[in-house]
């Protein structure tokens, strides 16, 4: 499994011959201005729920790519009434794709498309491939919850959320590694606004102090599991 991220909360995904994005905001992000829409592949689209910092670019991937949009009832339902293909999913939910299994869980945070229209309610994915499983949080708090995934589902990576101010902070997002039973970590939806600019060397050492291995990748940088 490969994972590529693309700045905010946005990953590019190999597994299993497939191409994954989760929550595309690429094109306003000025910091990803060297990734190019049109070099990214696609077959599946996820996501965890509707705010601009994560679907901006969603339509247009999948006009590229005719990827599926895999997310909640709500936003699937809103990107099959403009024509694109979607795998409606709910919470607790598990779904056997071509690439592994897909697990929709949750997450507390909030869900609202840029138009206004409801986006239902966010969540995070658990995907178990032949190989490796992660955990993508998406925007969340800590939550109890967290401790039933590895009640299912050994991890190799968590993928949690650590800029505060909209989302966990890094303290909590240690307490979310030990909730899910996970000391790899890779942090995300950090630094791209002035509400959640981390202090990077401050953050790894705060995961290492507690026996865990935090990476922060540059964008478009990849790591291999």
């Amino acid at each position: 499994m490969k994972i590529t991220f693309y700045g905010h909360a946005s990953l590019g995904i190999e597994v299993g011959g497939k191409h994954i994005i989760v929550d595309p905001f690429i094109t306003g992000n000025p910091a990803a201005a060297s990734i190019d829409l049109r070099d990214l592949k696609a077959d599946y689209i996820l996501l965890t729920h509707a705010h601009a910092d994560h679907v901006l670019d969603v339509q247009a991937i999948a006009k590229l790519t005719n990827a599926v949009i895999v997310s909640n009832a709500e936003i699937a339902s809103y990107y099959a009434k403009l024509g694109f293909n979607s795998h409606p999913m709910n919470h607790g939910g598990s779904w056997k794709f071509d690439f592994g299994k897909v697990k929709f869980v949750n997450a507390i945070h909030s869900s609202t498309f840029p138009d206004g229209t409801n986006g239902g309610n966010p969540g995070g994915f658990v995907i178990e491939s032949e190989h490796k499983n992660i955990y993508i949080a998406g925007d969340t708090a800590l939550t109890y919850d967290m401790k039933l995934i590895p009640l299912r589902t050994e991890l190799d990576l968590a993928i949690l959320p650590i800029g505060n101010n909209f989302t966990m902070d890094v303290e909590d997002a240690i307490i979310a590694s030990d909730f899910v039973e996970c000391d790899k970590i890779l942090g995300y939806h950090f630094d791209t606004f002035g509400y959640i600019e981390i202090n990077h060397e401050e953050a790894i050492k705060k995961f290492f102090d507690k026996g865990k291995d935090l990476m922060l990748l540059e964008i478009g940088e990849s790591i291999e599991l």
